[in-house]
């Protein structure tokens, strides 16, 4: 059976900027907990958390790790994670997992990139929310100012939970002690802030805390809870990882203020698709049925596949009988582990709030929920926005015969991470990521841990086309060669439709002109051509197509029939309809100094590009956000490293599809006409 109940469990995640010290603090944390007799070195390579040679390697963090420990009388589940926005899909999916989302902040450079996309992710997954700003004894670091960044980024509910004293040595707390020095601001001030906070999500502590002045600890506890949960609060603690200061109170806090499963925002399951789904609220309850969420997977050349996963509703045991999502065929959880980095625990039982892992089973899917009811419908959870992965490369092998080798090798790249995605486009096989940092991991995966070498080139760009207008299509397709015939006619409107939503197929045959049966056979003929438009080759999109009228024989209609007719008619229809090519629009966002803005504006506006706008941070360093043709990017890293003195980063993600100008449009339908000639 658990050691421990749900209610004394805690989940945290550590996120928050690269260079933060998110690795160090969890090392810190441990050390201080007795989990560990000494906290490891990311410089040396020894942390608990960064265990992956790559991550040795490069000397961060690359993927989520997670630990376990006691502090008092609660249990701690941390996840540790990556802090460059490359590897996002691992940091957005340890928010899956956890009530509460600890976003750490460098003293020395303040609120960046990934704190403020960090804090609007987790507030928009209903989470806790709380600040540590990590490195408080550094040089040169402007604790006031800093705190009045973040409260001007995130909002006045951003209150110091504690502050430094002794000169970024230690820490001492606002929240159950009203007295106090501290190296800036006033504790009996903090400390009133904070009450106040707290109870104006209570009317009748409220009036208590008017009338006596105070209240105690023991009576804020519940409508702080609920602050968190409603974002009306979100905690500020000072800590250095290096010196330990801040840390046991840290773990304090976690213990005595973070929620427990039973006080978090749980998330809502869904049983059964679309507008037919109903929702499942999940409930804390060990003896319920099991609810649980797969938001981790890792490929080991070892162990096979192991699937993370949090325990939200009911106790999974080893012995246990789980289903997948929607499968029909349960699976039994031969081994149940806790996991500390690269360490796997075996346990006997996790009830709600747990974090484990099964290992070996090789149908667990990346946000696949595991239960043990006997319906049929599919239980699943609303999926995570993941940014589309845009830095493309494409591969050629440099062994012959490795083909198959290669494919297996990025099947299990992309079943780890979710924004690592595979295209085969023509003979070409493309991998798609979120940054250079990101493609080089994966090809340095590939090779070092898999032994399959590749060289790299830059990909087609991912075109589109569209139509600009109505029009109509018919074409009667007759074919007669002794025997039976082929006879199908196929009447079709099209009409465009708003970027971004796909294709529509409407049947509006009356009187059954076209049996029912070889409407799939129109749609068939249909999509051949959305999988290779006839304007310069690529892949149509936004577009409704609606078939109203045709003829069939008795005898010679056949479905090949229908769907050469189908085919047929969309392409006239196409033709008529003004078709254009669509290109990829990103939003892009620099890192860079400051000094080095005139000539980033400038390159992006010789790149058809817009500056939307601009943030100053700590250290002299600006973050840039606009838009540009991805097709203008290509080798933009080694321009912006030459531009910035190798200082400049950048990341993008897809925005939208726009027309392409006359000129690119004409060259792209040429040098397609000109491909198909030879053909």
């Amino acid at each position: 059976m658990p050691k421990y109940a749900t209610a004394a469990i805690r989940t945290i995640a550590l996120v928050g900027h690269g260079a933060a010290g998110k690795t160090t603090l969890a090392e810190s944390l441990m050390q201080k907990a007795g989990a560990l007799a000494t906290p490891g070195s990311v410089d040396k390579g020894t942390t608990v958390c960064d265990f992956d040679p790559l991550e040795k390697e490069f000397k961060h963090s690359l993927g989520s790790a997670i630990v376990n420990f006691g502090w008092r009388d609660t249990h701690v589940h941390l996840i540790d994670t990556p802090g460059f926005p490359d590897f996002l899909g691992q940091s957005l999916n340890a928010l899956a997992a956890v009530e509460t989302a600890v976003i750490v902040v460098n003293a020395q450079n303040g609120v960046e990139m990934l704190t403020k996309r960090m804090m609007q992710w987790a507030r928009e997954r209903g989470l806790c929310r709380m600040i540590v700003v990590n490195k408080i004894d550094a040089e040169n670091v402007d604790l006031p100012a800093l705190l009045s960044s973040i409260q001007n980024a995130f909002g006045k509910e951003c209150l110091p939970i504690n502050l430094p004293s002794h000169g970024g040595k230690d820490v001492v707390d606002c929240f159950f002690n009203p007295a106090g020095e501290a190296d800036f601001s006033s504790v009996a001030g903090a400390h009133r802030a904070l009450v106040e906070q707290v109870v104006e999500v209570d009317e009748k502590l409220m009036e208590t805390y008017l009338e006596q002045g105070d209240v105690s600890p023991e009576q804020l506890h519940a409508p702080f809870e609920q602050a968190l949960r409603d974002g009306h609060l979100v905690p500020v603690c000072f800590a250095s990882a290096r010196n330990g200061a801040g840390v046991k109170e840290l773990l304090d806090v976690f213990a005595r203020l973070m929620p427990n499963p039973t006080e978090g925002n749980p998330p809502l399951f869904y049983r059964g698709e679309g507008d037919s789904a109903v929702e499942i609220r999940a409930e804390p309850d060990p003896a319920k049925h099991v609810l649980a969420h797969v938001f981790k997977i890792v490929v080991d050349p070892f162990v096979g596949k192991l699937a993370a996963f949090r325990v939200f509703q009911g106790t999974i045991r080893r012995d246990s009988q789980l289903y997948i999502g929607d499968g029909r065929k349960p699976f039994k959880v031969g081994h149940l582990f806790m996991l500390k980095g690269k360490e796997h625990v075996e346990t006997d039982a996790c009830v709600p709030g747990d974090i484990a892992a099964v290992t070996k089973v090789e149908e667990i899917t990346l946000d696949a929920v595991l239960h043990d009811s006997h319906d049929e419908d599919h239980i699943h959870l609303k999926p995570i926005p993941y940014p589309a992965p845009m830095h493309a490369l494409a591969l050629e092998l440099k062994r012959r015969g490795d083909e198959q080798r290669l494919s297996e090798v990025l099947h299990k790249l992309a079943a780890e991470d979710p924004c690592f995605r595979i295209d085969h486009s023509g003979s070409e096989t493309v991998i798609r990521g979120l940054g250079d940092l990101h493609m080089r991991y994966i090809l340095d995966k590939m090779q070092k841990q898999y032994r399959v070498e590749v060289s790299t080139k830059p990909p087609r760009i991912p075109y589109r086309e569209t139509v600009a207008a109505r029009a109509e299509g018919h074409h009667r397709h007759k074919k007669q060669s002794g025997g039976a015939g082929q006879f199908g006619e196929v009447f079709l409107k099209i009409e465009p439709l708003a970027r971004g939503k796909g294709f529509e197929f409407v049947d509006q045959v009356k009187g059954g002109t076209i049996p029912s049966q070889f409407i799939p056979a129109v749609e068939k003929g249909v999509r051949e051509v959305l999988a290779m438009g006839p304007l310069a080759g690529f892949p149509m999109q936004d577009v409704r197509v609606v078939v109203y009228d045709g003829k069939h024989h008795p005898v010679d209609s056949k479905e090949v029939a229908f769907v050469a007719a189908g085919k047929r008619a969309f392409l006239d229809a196409v033709r008529k309809a003004r078709p254009i090519v669509l290109e990829p629009i990103v939003n892009i966002q620099i890192n860079a100094p400051a000094t080095n803005m005139g000539d980033i504006a400038g390159d992006i506006s010789s790149k058809r590009g817009q500056i939307s706008g601009t943030d100053s941070s700590a250290g002299g360093m600006v973050s840039i956000e606009g838009r540009v043709p991805l097709s203008e990017l290509n080798n933009y890293q080694a321009r912006l490293k030459s531009v910035t003195a190798g200082q400049g980063s950048y990341v993008i993600e897809l925005s939208h599809y726009e027309p392409v100008p006359t000129g690119v449009q004409q060259q792209l339908a040429s040098q397609y006409q000109h491909v198909d000639v030879e053909q």
